[in-house]
């Protein structure tokens, strides 16, 4: 400005232009709200008061009390968690809980175990019960991990499409693992025998199924025969006396030779009976694990077996029972043989949704019988790609099961159907996190199949949580320092994952740069990344305009208001600081004549 023969620089020197605007190096290209970004706590410590006050001091109206260890979750007092309340409603911040990271489907290193199950469930509704007290008036999403310990099945991507790499199958009635790989195998008639034939995991999984089938039954009918065999070699001697019988005369053991071949014809009924044993178990088998074509073939042995076993039973004395009674075994067995061998190997995302939607749906349930409307919302997590259940297909397979079984036990407990079904859907859901879904890239997927994972997802999603990496290692980064295309994974999530919190999981930038605790908060990188409005308007200027800036934001204000607009006008309420028209001074040279700043 010119004013008589001198000119006055602007005081605002002006930062970018909102229509050229420099967005920086890490804006991801999609705008979040800053009051829907929230930050997790260290999972570390069970002083989580401290920790909600620290992140609430930085800056976030989100925060998300993470304890991924059930040990350090339960050293937590219970005035702690009443105090975060209190807490986020005078500064009006929102709290949602990560709880401790437990194995839902009850397999464990020892195999499979209801009891185990039912274990995690109790624990599991322990957690929900004590998140609430956090948030006794609302629904305080509660993110629990789809599994724990389990292993994934590995895929490749082939020109093709999606090609099955490994295969982990585990044994229903023992709960043991095994992983299967495609295998070529040598045998006679195959023309390219160095090569071998290929046989893919599944082709090899119905052929563990077939075999293990064909052994049970070849085993049994080996059992069978020794029991003939001994009952042959009783029945020589007894002849005579069993034709007797037959012509209805009464059995008269008279010989030694008769007595010892009685003995022998009990023992071999003891062997038969060993045998029903056997042939019982087989049977219980089958028709676990069977489908519903090959249980109908099953109830009709079942009808046979009754029917002849109460005719034996009548005709039967103590010399032709066990004959009877070898017969109906040679034809119980003939049956059984002919049904489809039973799925007694599965792969472990069907065992694992199974048993774990059995536990979430009765989690979700007894949230909902204990605190009604305000009951926890279950979100489930995808754990990093490598997990069991952790793509988007069996997240959502998972997250369904469990809401059909929420749906039977409140229809058992005395609930309409429609109502359940509300309730289901809005206690029973998913927490998406966009980092564990991006380390799909170890296994040969392309950014693209990783928004196909969100897509197949979207409509469950009701929580997200934010961390950055480069699809290889479960690194947490800020968003916009690696690879996770989350602007498509955004737009994919659509309106409700916009509406969601996001909160930001970024355990390593915190571990390696900042040193001795928390001095530098991802939530500043994360505001920038995320390009969200600096003020609540929702508008320019952004987070990621301040690069802009003379200075960092965080900093002070930076060409928005540098150090010289405070000396002219005023910072504070002392007097030293107070504008000259409200009675402060102008400081004038100070110490020698030529230090301080003259007057203008």
């Amino acid at each position: 400005m010119e004013k008589g023969d001198y000119t006055i620089s602007d005081i605002y020197q002006g930062g970018y232009s909102s229509l050229k605007p420099n967005y920086g190096d890490i804006f991801t290209g999609y705008r979040v709200d800053a009051r829907n970004l929230g930050m997790s706590t260290d999972a570390r410590t069970a002083n989580v008061l401290k920790e909600v006050s620290e992140n609430l001091s930085a800056g976030a109206k989100t925060v998300e009390l993470t304890q991924v260890s059930p040990e350090v979750f339960d050293a937590i007092p219970k005035d702690q968690l009443k105090e975060i309340n209190r807490l986020s409603k005078l500064v009006g911040a929102d709290v949602s809980v990560h709880a401790p990271i437990m194995e839902p489907s009850g397999i464990s290193q020892q195999g499979f175990s209801n009891i185990e199950r039912e274990a995690t469930e109790r624990q599991m509704n322990s957690a929900v019960e004590r998140s609430h007290e956090i948030s006794p008036d609302g629904n305080v999403p509660v993110t629990f991990h789809s599994s724990a310990i389990i292993p994934s099945t590995q895929y490749k991507m082939t020109p093709e499409g999606k090609k099955i790499e490994r295969l982990i199958v585990i044994n229903q009635e023992t709960g043991k693992m095994a992983p299967i790989e495609e295998e070529a195998k040598h045998y006679p008639g195959i023309i390219e025998l160095e090569k071998g034939k290929i046989y893919t995991p599944k082709e090899e999984l119905d052929a563990l199924n077939n075999t293990e089938w064909i052994n049970s039954i070849t085993n049994l009918e080996f059992y069978k025969k020794e029991a003939d065999e001994a009952m042959q070699g009783a029945l020589i001697p007894l002849a005579p006396l069993l034709t007797e019988s037959e012509q209805g005369k009464p059995i008269e053991i008279t010989t030694p030779q008769q007595k010892a071949a009685m003995n022998q014809l009990q023992r071999a009924e003891i062997f038969l009976n060993n045998v029903e044993t056997s042939f019982n178990s087989l049977y219980n088998k089958a028709y676990k694990y069977s489908d519903e074509k090959s249980k109908e073939k099953l109830k009709e042995i079942s009808d046979e077996w009754v029917k002849n076993i109460e005719e034996i039973k009548k005709q039967g004395n103590e010399l032709n029972y066990p004959i009877l009674k070898s017969q109906l075994l040679d034809h119980a067995i003939e049956k059984i043989r002919m049904v489809a061998p039973p799925k007694g190997y599965v792969p472990v995302e069907d065992f694992a949704i199974k048993h774990s939607s059995e536990t979430f749906g009765n989690v979700a349930f007894n949230s909902y019988k204990k605190f009604g409307e305000k009951a926890p919302i279950i979100s489930i997590e995808n754990p990093p790609a490598g997990g069991g259940l952790s793509t988007g297909e069996d997240l959502k397979k998972l997250v369904e099961v469990s809401r059909e079984k929420f749906v039977e036990k409140a229809v058992q407990e005395g609930m309409s159907e429609s109502q359940a079904k509300l309730q289901a859907e809005k206690l029973l859901g998913v927490t998406w996190d966009v980092g564990h879904i991006n380390m799909l890239r170890k296994q040969g997927y392309e950014e693209k199949d990783i928004i196909k994972e969100t897509e197949k997802i979207a409509p469950l999603v009701k929580h997200v949580h934010l961390s950055d990496n480069f699809g290889f290692e479960h690194t947490e980064l800020p968003m916009g320092m690696g690879n996770v295309p989350i602007k498509e994974i955004m737009e994919k999530l659509g309106k409700e994952g916009y509406k969601g919190k996001k909160i930001i999981e970024a355990m390593s930038w915190w571990q390696h740069f900042s040193p001795g605790g928390k001095q530098n908060p991802p939530l500043k990188p994360t505001l920038e990344a995320m390009g969200s409005p600096i003020y609540a308007i929702d508008m320019a200027p952004y987070w990621n305009q301040t690069p802009g800036f003379q200075q960092g934001y965080f900093s002070g204000y930076g060409q928005m208001l540098p150090p010289q607009n405070y000396q002219t006008w005023g910072s504070g309420f002392s007097m030293a600081s107070l504008p000259i028209e409200l009675g402060g001074q102008m400081p004038g040279a100070q110490g020698s004549r030529m230090s301080g700043k003259p007057m203008e």
